[in-house]
């Protein structure tokens, strides 16, 4: 070597990494025309790990801690390289910093709906999301599988792979469940459970350790989210009292709204009083009671329908205003329309 290629290297006494920007996993020291110091110090913070990689081979690995570089402390790169025990000079190799952080709050979701047959709704469509949290865990295993000869791996670049895995595992959860939405929905702790348990090993895999894994939410679509708040809505028991009550509520904002104005309450409550009875004539026959008998239950449990007096249309519709069932505006507007009607 002559004297002025010799001047013209530079040598580095410290090796250390910043993190002077976020979202960063791995980033590997400048090496162009360089050569490592023997004997120079390496600096590796908490929350970090070094590697040396030799050749594309994993060589030395560095937790949190200072060190001085020699063949002591850099066995495996001085087996690699043939050093022997007085080796004292400068030398290359690339050196590659990681960051162990917890990464916090990633969010994933179904990008499509997936398809399942539910024992109660047929089939129907499930979207997910949540969040999940992980963190390099085997800086070796993440050189060799993810980030590779890159200068620089971020977390933009590593979630998109390991969103994938998780949408995968969740997608294979929910279409293999043989458990009814409605439970799966009240049961999104242990679900969260079982899917972490899937993805820890296939995270492992790439030298990520899953945190933690999250299931926030499990929705239908929209058309059978509405179905199925109109069945909470009736209650679904059975209760014909209830259907009745609800045939009422509906049926009075609807009648303002039309050109008969409350009138139209008295052909809303005659329709809920006949569909009440005819469920109760249905259900009576179910039940092994002569169709006479169901229909003579029904009629006690429906709301008068628009023969009754106008006392009787007042007291109904404060009964409704008392159970919520109609608005206080709703109410007055009856209100006004039957006493209109008692002055005239």
């Amino acid at each position: 070597m002559s004297l002025g290629s010799f001047i013209r290297k530079q040598f580095i006494d410290i090796l250390q990494w910043n993190e002077d920007r976020d979202g960063v996993l791995a980033w590997r020291h400048p090496m162009q025309d360089f050569e490592i110091q023997y004997g120079a110090s390496l600096t590796v913070r908490e929350s970090q790990m070094a590697v040396f990689v030799n050749e594309g081979k994993v060589a030395d690995v560095f937790g949190p801690g200072m060190y001085k570089l020699t063949t002591q402390t850099l066995p495996i790169l001085t087996y690699l390289k043939n050093w022997d025990k007085l080796f004292e000079s400068p030398f290359k190799s690339d050196v590659i910093f990681f960051s162990t952080r917890l990464q916090l709050g990633r969010r994933w979701g179904t990008a499509q709906p997936v398809t399942l047959r539910d024992s109660e709704f047929g089939m129907v469509r499930l979207r997910a999301f949540g969040v999940y949290s992980y963190q390099i865990s085997d800086p070796g295993k993440f050189y060799r599988e993810i980030s590779g000869t890159r200068d620089e791996y971020t977390v933009d670049d590593l979630e998109a792979q390991l969103r994938n895995m998780v949408v995968a595992a969740m997608t294979t959860a929910l279409g293999s469940s043989k458990v009814p939405f409605l439970d799966i929905a009240g049961n999104q702790g242990l679900m969260s459970q079982s899917i972490g348990e899937q993805l820890a090993p296939v995270f492992d895999r790439y030298g990520v350790k899953l945190d933690n894994f999250t299931v926030e939410n499990v929705s239908l679509p929209e058309e059978l989210q509405k179905a199925l708040d109109t069945r909470i809505s009736m209650g679904m028991a059975g209760d014909l009292g209830k259907f009745t009550q609800y045939q009422t509520a509906t049926s009075i904002p609807l009648a303002a709204q039309n050109e008969g104005g409350i009138a139209g309450i008295g052909a809303g409550l005659a329709a809920g009083a006949a569909l009440g009875q005819t469920m109760a004539q249905g259900l009576g026959a179910a039940q092994g009671q002569p169709p006479q008998q169901a229909s003579q239950q029904a009629p006690q449990q429906a709301p008068a329908a628009a023969g009754a007096d106008p006392v009787q249309r007042l007291q109904q519709l404060k009964d409704l205003l008392d159970k919520g069932l109609i608005t206080a505006a709703d109410y007055d507007s009856a209100k006004a329309e039957v006493l209109k009607q008692l002055t005239h």
